[in-house]
């Protein structure tokens, strides 16, 4: 193990009092107007870590994505996803809390404990858990997946960009900038969009004033 962003101080308190099999969980796309929100589950090999792990954010896309490459080959990594519609359905907090739980039991085997990113653990998670506010920057494990769901919806929007372009997705990923705020107005709103997030809601809003 060399140089890490983020360290590796909590996975080795709970392996030293005997938890082996530690998950780390994040998710990605709470703030977007578009898209699903996607989380993902990575258990580390403690012998394997790849350099240069942290915070999703604060990592350039082409480490990103050498990493994510670097974690399917040296890790377990399990992804996930709440759809647009269930977002609007039980909210993103709800949502979000959903697809990481999802994400934790595609993980290949049970594990013993969850370190998740953030001040809440969900309350359907399969085993028991820390919230490790801001973890992403400060626990490895975390890191790993914050990079993996990162990575996982990002491609999910480049790909969606194909089928809606103008909204800019390729490049805001589905955040409320000001192109993408420009573009509902004068596209409209996709099948992709959230209803429920505020400026997708008064646009649809306008529209049915109008129409009436």
């Amino acid at each position: 193990m060399t140089r890490l962003i983020a360290d590796f101080e909590t996975e080795t308190r709970l392996i030293a009092s005997g938890t082996l099999r530690i998950a780390g969980i994040d998710e990605v796309g709470r703030g977007p107007l578009a898209g699903p929100v996607t989380a993902a589950a990575v258990v580390l090999d403690p012998d394997c870590i790849p350099d240069g792990l942290g915070d999703s954010k604060a990592i350039t896309a082409l480490d990103r994505s050498r990493l994510s490459v670097l974690l399917s080959d040296c890790a377990e990594v399990s992804v996930a996803h709440a759809t647009v519609e269930e977002i609007d359905e039980i909210n993103i907090l709800r949502a979000s809390h959903l697809a990481m739980c999802r994400a934790l039991d595609g993980l290949p085997r049970r594990v013993a404990h969850a370190l998740v990113d953030g001040n809440h653990v969900p309350d359907a998670l399969s085993c028991p858990g820390e919230a490790v506010i801001k973890g992403d920057g400060r626990c490895v494990s975390i890191a790993a997946a914050s990079i993996a769901a990162k990575v996982s919806r990002d491609a999910i929007m480049v790909d969606l960009a194909q089928q809606h372009p103008g909204y800019g997705w390729e490049r805001n990923a589905g955040y409320p900038t000001k192109a993408h705020l420009q573009a509902l107005r004068d596209f409209g709103v996709t099948p992709h969009h959230r209803r429920s997030f505020k400026p997708v809601h008064q646009i649809l809003c306008q529209a049915n004033s109008s129409e009436g």
